[in-house]
């Protein structure tokens, strides 16, 4: 929903004249743990704890890192194959897998009954409880529900189906802030859903972890890190004060700099909250062969073996395999990839000489102020502006209607700054903002200079627009575009087909530029493409990202390229951002 681009009112924000109360739905959350409570697991078993909470104090009191797993296969037999067959392998080998991410298809987040025509992504569709339970029965592994989960319209459903499958760390709140699912994007019964799943999470009888990827969220829009530290604070206002529950947050996928990473962890490690739940791998680092993305997974791997051995925060580390640019990782390469890991957590005491805590400290410092000052920014900011901070469901929705780059503009802890990527001079600079500036210029300088000329000369209008939240890419294909002379146009993220058809038949550009990443692309095309012939539009469809897509089906569940459909269907197919200029240079 769009809203003024600096909100003086409640009523700039929230349009609507009756929108239900926060305390309202909590109360209807809690009457609902009546009949859903968490249940049993092989995790909860094995290990004689009532919770994750309960494991990973233990774990942490006996200065033990946690190991993370990332199950993403589509087909749930499969999946559940997986859940035993890489806790096998890796305890046969001496290395503990702690947990397990389940990655559920974005058409989760639909409630049940519509799902049958909502798109269909890549990861796992469980019809029910029985699903879930299958999954969590399958090896004594700490299940973490963390996608798609809450939300999302579907939050209850599938917070009772976690939940009854013996889930104590549900996710993923970050995704609400930033996650539109294509076809249904009702940010109010997003909301609505997502209070009343938080209202049965707080009732349960033993702790139940609120997960929140911030990378997922608002810390991938962010300028400035203090900012993506801020965002945690504010959360766990809502979380923890208005909420009850505990809340666990996951960062790392946008955190290349070492120091910074570091530093992050640290300034996390000060407060005594619930324990973090994981902290993720530097899955942007990863852009070469899978040689090549073992030096990134080495580099990440090892500040975080670093960061929990001098002080523990509770997160598990997370080993993602190095296929995982290119497509979704087998049995073999996350089993190979955690036993990676566990041999690093054995080299890890002999190289803490090596790190310089005081440096990490004092940029933890200058985190912790800019944090606390953006928080008290946002929640006094919001309450000037009629804003109920003290209900959840008014300030969930009023900080997803006012969006990163809005609250980093309005609330931000840096000096205003028109030029400023964010709006501010950031306290921390983001790593993300020097990865988008660092590859556009690698992709304008494989560039041919003649093509760069004569997209100068044109000037070009390019739709850029992303197929979902997934907008490393569009920034990439963007910041590529201005460097060589054309006009962007902002298409946004996780826009559906008809609505980016009808945003073309109105501005009229030369060209779109889809990016993709979800498993998606050829059904992105082909319903775009189908848009704009509805809407009478004849512009060539630039297409590029993770080209790849699930055939109807498969028996394997893992995605095949799908380039030389696209290309078939009338696509131009983009294999990096320089061919951008080319195609534009060529053809516009």
């Amino acid at each position: 929903m769009s809203i003024a681009a600096d909100p003086r009112r409640r009523a700039d924000i929230l349009l609507e004249p009756d929108l239900p109360r926060g305390a309202d739905l909590l109360a209807e959350g809690r009457a609902l743990a009546r009949d859903w409570t968490v249940g049993a697991s092989a995790f909860l078993a094995h290990y004689g704890v009532d919770s994750e909470t309960a494991y990973k104090r233990a774990r942490m009191a006996a200065g033990d890192t946690m190991l993370h797993a990332q199950i993403g296969f589509r087909d749930r037999a499969r999946s559940a194959e997986a859940y035993a067959a890489i806790w096998d392998r890796c305890a046969a080998r001496g290395t503990r897998v702690d947990r397990y991410g389940l990655c559920l298809d974005w058409s989760m987040a639909v409630p049940r009954a519509d799902r049958a025509r909502a798109q269909r992504g890549t990861g796992m569709i469980l019809r029910g409880p029985e699903d879930f339970a299958a999954l969590t029965a399958s090896a004594p592994v700490a299940p973490h529900f963390g996608d798609f989960v809450l939300g999302f319209p579907a939050a209850v459903e599938n917070t009772q189906a976690a939940l009854a499958a013996g889930s104590t760390a549900i996710g993923n709140l970050g995704q609400y802030f930033t996650f539109r699912v294509p076809g249904f994007d009702n940010d109010v019964a997003a909301t609505r859903a997502t209070v009343v799943a938080l209202g049965l999470i707080a009732a349960q009888p033993v702790p139940v972890i609120v997960h929140s990827n911030i990378d997922d969220g608002f810390a991938a829009q962010f300028a400035d890190l203090a900012c993506c530290l801020g965002m945690i604070l504010v959360e766990r206002h809502l979380v923890e004060r208005l909420v009850g529950a505990p809340v666990g947050h996951c960062f790392g996928h946008h955190f290349s700099d070492p120091l910074a990473r570091l530093a992050f962890q640290r300034a996390l490690a000060r407060d005594d909250g619930a324990p973090g739940t994981l902290i993720y791998g530097n899955t942007t680092a990863y852009r070469g062969t899978a040689a090549e993305n073992w030096a990134a997974l080495a580099g990440y791997l090892a500040v975080d073996a670093a960061g929990q051995a001098l002080r523990s925060t509770g997160h598990a580390i997370n080993a993602v395999p190095v296929t995982e640019n290119s497509r979704i990782p087998d049995i073999d390469e996350v089993v190979e990839a955690q036993l990676f890991a566990g041999r690093m957590l054995q080299d890890t005491p002999g190289a803490l000489a090596l790190v310089d805590v005081a440096a990490a400290d004092r940029l933890a410092d200058r985190l912790r102020d800019g944090a606390a000052r953006f928080r008290d920014a946002v929640l006094a900011g919001l309450a000037d502006r009629g804003v109920d901070t003290g209900c959840a469901f008014e300030t969930l929705l009023a900080l997803r209607r006012i969006g990163a780059r809005g609250l980093e503009r309005l609330f931000g802890p840096g000096a205003a700054d028109a030029a400023a990527a964010g709006g501010r001079v950031p306290v921390v600079a983001s790593s993300l903002v020097h990865e988008i500036a660092d590859m556009a210029a690698a992709a304008l300088g494989r560039a041919d200079p003649a093509a760069r000329a004569a997209v100068a000369a044109r000037r070009p209008r390019v739709l850029v627009a992303a197929t979902d939240v997934h907008e490393h890419g569009k920034l990439v294909v963007e910041a590529v575009l201005r460097g060589a002379g054309a006009e962007v146009l902002d298409g946004g993220v996780s826009t559906d087909a008809p609505d980016l058809a009808a945003l073309a038949a109105r501005l009229r550009p030369d060209a779109i530029a889809l990016s993709t990443y979800n498993g998606v692309a050829l059904d992105s095309f082909t319903q775009l493409a189908a848009a704009c012939a509805v809407a009478g539009l004849a512009v060539p469809v630039l297409v590029g990202g993770r080209l790849n897509q699930i055939p109807e089906g498969s028996n394997t569940s893992l995605p095949v390229d799908v380039a030389a459909e696209l290309a078939a269907a009338g696509a131009v197919v983009c294999a990096g951002a320089e061919d951008v200029v080319a195609v534009l240079a060529g053809r516009v």
